[in-house]
């Protein structure tokens, strides 16, 4: 008895860093209700079975305080691999045949459709009327965004981030088949910079081995790009002279043509050229 409580305990800690991404100890036991002795005794069965392993703090990006970082505890890949749907081998086994049947773009599509579909609802950032965009409209968005994939089953949420905020997808329903085709990922990242309007990163996926999908959202006001101006070039017109010249020997009129270009007025000033 005492053994299958502990497993559904040890269910929940998972549960927990998957929705949730890395945590401290301290995290785990005020959310779970447990003694720091039973959270480590739970730890260290997780990490034994390498379902779980130990970090020294948190995001590159993280601003951090003073003093020793906190130690957190995330889900490795063996981990995320027990979350294994059964579907995954008929995605990617469709997703091959796709590929082989019609090619690389319409594998590309269909990840375009996948994920325009998952965030049909998101409002998308749209410039003022002085053509910017302000860091309060990126950020409802992005939280927009996360909600729309939580939705979907990717435990998504946004964290704030020096000059920046982070959408973070502490799970991954496709992460075995984007693995292999990472056209899934690039989707995302390309619609995530048309609703945002602004240019964004991604630092890590689950699908390579990391803990969480992270993409850094920039939050400095931005413009349109202004128009480049271009000047029309002045037309040179050419100009043609005929003179008549009288041949001694036969009395006849002979007509020649002299052409010459004008130059533009800017140019020509007040040149006379003389012909003799």
């Amino acid at each position: 008895m005492a053994e299958h409580h502990d497993g559904q305990t040890r269910a929940a800690v998972v549960t927990m860093l998957v929705e949730g991404g890395p945590a401290t100890a301290t995290d785990i036991g005020h959310r779970l209700g447990l003694t720091a002795a039973g959270v480590r005794r739970h730890l260290d069965a997780l990490i034994a079975a390498g379902d779980v392993e130990s970090t020294i703090g948190g995001s590159r990006f993280e601003q951090r305080g003073r003093g020793r970082p906190a130690k957190r505890f995330r889900l490795t890949p063996t981990g995320r691999g027990r979350l294994h749907h059964t579907y995954d081998d008929l995605a990617g086994a469709a997703m091959r045949k796709l590929r082989d049947v019609a090619g690389d773009d319409a594998v590309t599509d269909f990840a375009q459709d996948r994920i325009r579909g998952m965030v049909g609802g998101v409002d998308p950032v749209a410039p003022g009327g002085d053509g910017t965009t302000s860091p309060e409209q990126v950020e409802r968005t992005a939280e927009q965004i996360a909600e729309a994939l939580t939705a979907s089953g990717f435990a998504a949420s946004t964290e704030r981030v020096g000059t920046g905020v982070q959408i973070c997808q502490h799970h991954c329903p496709v992460a075995h088949v984007a693995a292999e085709f990472p056209e899934l990922c690039e989707a995302e990242t390309t619609m995530f910079t048309e609703l945002l309007g602004t240019h964004v990163q991604r630092l890590a996926t689950i699908a390579n081995g990391d803990c969480a999908c992270t993409t850094h959202v920039p939050l400095v006001p931005t413009a349109e790009p202004v128009a480049r101006q271009t000047t029309t070039p002045q037309t040179v017109t050419p100009q043609t002279t005929t003179h008549q010249t009288v041949t001694p020997e036969s009395g006849t009129h002979r007509q020649t043509s002299t052409t010459t270009d004008v130059q533009p007025t800017s140019d020509r000033g007040n040149r006379v050229e003389e012909t003799r």
